[in-house]
């Protein structure tokens, strides 16, 4: 299997399954001297990690990561980063019901034509834990952005169709819910509603918003490797993600260009600023100064327990499908820092990459 390699400059590789011994990940490219502990990454593996809120798959997962190399005496030493989870209640007898069956949603049938096999416990690779290697290798890269002052905040801007207030947002509510919304009230109304579908054995998808400051402008390659294409790529390759949009998305096939333009302007210290964020903070694939605004569209989870339409590929006939197991009955407050670890990776590959665009930055960095 190819593809399971992530960046350039700073490139991460995750390996493991759902149901196998382990997962992990390894980062190649991270600068020596950078203080770094177990505790930087487990806090955020803590935040994906199941079994944390009635809204999250019951499977008792600890994610006690290992660092295997690449930091000494509390500091990376620029060596490949090594990082071990262990997989601890794997109970992969839940899915031999369906051995011969393909679920709706998940990637069975596609594996299964692409490989002539598959890892039905759990899905295998194509299962949401592997996000936790992500996670661990995300944490890293938001270590050095936070160095640069570079903050990144990703929430739950919806649930089905409720959605925050903007007049309620509270960034400290990201952390008080399980549902990570930045409005109290609106996540009092999504637990409600969640809880109705949990009962029919349904589930819910959202849309997660992510904000990141501090990131210069310049930052991005012109044509094929644009910031957002890559930004893109790396938010698509998160399972659950069906769609995505930057700044005003869709809604600028609506504006007039008078409108949708972002008026730019010089302040009294003669800095360069925008007046509206209309683009994102990205402008032909290259950062603008202004910050990087997207939201991506969480699918609900595929995996229900209610009577589902199929076929038994031994028998190649049509069937129904209770699929049995622990899910999550919504995906998104736990996708909220999978999506922050792959924005975070993407931009530190970006800002090493930039580095290397002009002549007197290089003089810069070995002076």
């Amino acid at each position: 299997m190819s593809g399971s390699i992530f960046g350039k400059n700073f490139a991460i590789s995750t390996w493991g399954e759902s149901h196998g011994r382990a997962l992990g990940v390894v980062v190649d490219g991270c600068p020596a001297g950078i203080p770094l502990d177990v505790e930087d990454i487990q806090k955020d593996l803590d935040r994906r990690k199941p079994g944390r809120s009635p809204y999250a798959t019951p499977r008792s997962e600890d994610d006690k990561v290992e660092i295997l190399s690449g930091v000494f005496d509390g500091k990376t030493t620029g060596t490949p980063i090594s990082m071990i989870i262990f997989n601890k209640d794997q109970r992969s007898r839940d899915y031999s019901n369906i051995r011969d069956t393909y679920r709706p949603g998940h990637g069975d049938y596609a594996y299964d034509q692409k490989y002539g096999f598959r890892d039905y416990r759990g899905g295998g690779r194509s299962s949401g834990r592997e996000t936790a290697a992500r996670v661990a290798a995300g944490a890293i890269a938001k270590k050095i952005l936070s160095m640069l002052d570079i903050e990144i905040m990703t929430y739950t801007l919806s649930i089905g169709h409720i959605k925050i207030e903007s007049s309620n947002f509270d960034g400290q509510e990201i952390y008080k819910n399980p549902l990570a919304m930045p409005d109290k009230e609106a996540a009092l109304k999504a637990a409600e509603f969640l809880d109705k579908l949990k009962e029919k054995g349904d589930s819910a998808g959202g849309i997660i918003e992510c904000v990141v400051k501090g990131l210069p402008s310049g930052v991005g390659e012109p044509v094929f490797e644009k910031l957002d294409a890559v930004l893109a790529q790396a938010i698509f390759s998160i399972g659950a993600v069906k769609g995505l949009e930057f700044g005003s998305g869709f809604e600028a096939s609506k504006l007039t260009g008078s409108v949708n333009n972002d008026p730019m302007r010089v302040d009294d210290q003669g800095k360069v600023f925008k007046e509206t964020n209309r683009a994102g903070g990205i402008t032909a694939g290259i950062s603008d100064g202004s910050p990087i605004v997207f939201r991506a569209a969480i699918k609900p989870t595929s995996s229900i327990s209610t009577p589902q339409k199929s076929i038994d590929r031994t028998q190649n006939q049509n069937i129904e499908i209770l699929v049995k197991g622990r899910h999550d009955p919504i995906i998104v407050p736990r996708a909220i820092i999978v999506v922050e670890a792959m924005t975070a990776i993407t931009l530190v590959d970006y800002l090493f990459q930039s580095i290397l665009s002009r002549m007197d930055l290089i003089k810069r960095a070995l002076q």
